[in-house]
């Protein structure tokens, strides 16, 4: 069951509460009688488990190196080599004589 946290509009004390989704909200500060509001923060998440973590995808725990694509080069020595952009020459349109024979 979560805890929910008021505050008294009044007194401006604090209660905790720890409450089903169905009960109703608090209302009345058990203090001085004014009217409670619920508090909202920040919620604390804690991720449990495999797939959360950058390191999770480097391979197992049994200190075997993760596999590489076949694309990849194999061999350490073997730098690879930038890419490049290839300029193709731009065809100009086939001349034509505009003549009048008139």
């Amino acid at each position: 069951m979560p805890t929910y946290e008021y505050e008294c509009q009044s007194c401006h004390q604090h209660v905790e509460a720890v409450q089903k989704f169905s009960d109703p909200d608090l209302t009345v500060c058990a203090h001085c009688g004014g009217e409670l509001r619920k508090v909202f923060s920040a919620v604390g998440i804690v991720f449990k488990g495999s797939g959360f973590y950058k390191t999770d995808s480097r391979g197992s725990s049994s200190g075997t190196p993760p596999s590489t694509p076949a694309s990849a080069p194999t061999s350490p020595t073997t730098p690879a080599a930038p890419a490049t952009e290839k300029k193709v020459p731009e065809k100009s349109a086939p001349a034509t004589s505009a003549t009048n024979s008139d």
